[in-house]
């Protein structure tokens, strides 16, 4: 049984795909790439390759730029 008022699953999905999108700007941004670019790209790279470049000694920029 669904007690879910109907169109707030939509709402749901919205807010947990936005809360995870923060995150992964969240953890790019850590990586030392600037805010603005991490939000613009934090949908569409893992954040787990750029890292493991930057470990490696990689500028986090030019990790972003191997990556996309």
């Amino acid at each position: 049984m669904d007690l879910t008022p109907a169109g707030s699953s939509h709402e749901i999905i919205g807010r947990d795909e936005r809360l995870v999108h923060d995150w992964r700007a969240g953890q790019l941004t850590r990586l030392g790439i600037p805010g603005s670019l991490a939000e613009a790209v934090a949908d569409r790279v893992d954040w787990h390759q750029i890292a493991a470049l930057i470990r490696h000694g990689c500028p986090p920029r030019l990790a972003l730029r191997i990556v996309l």
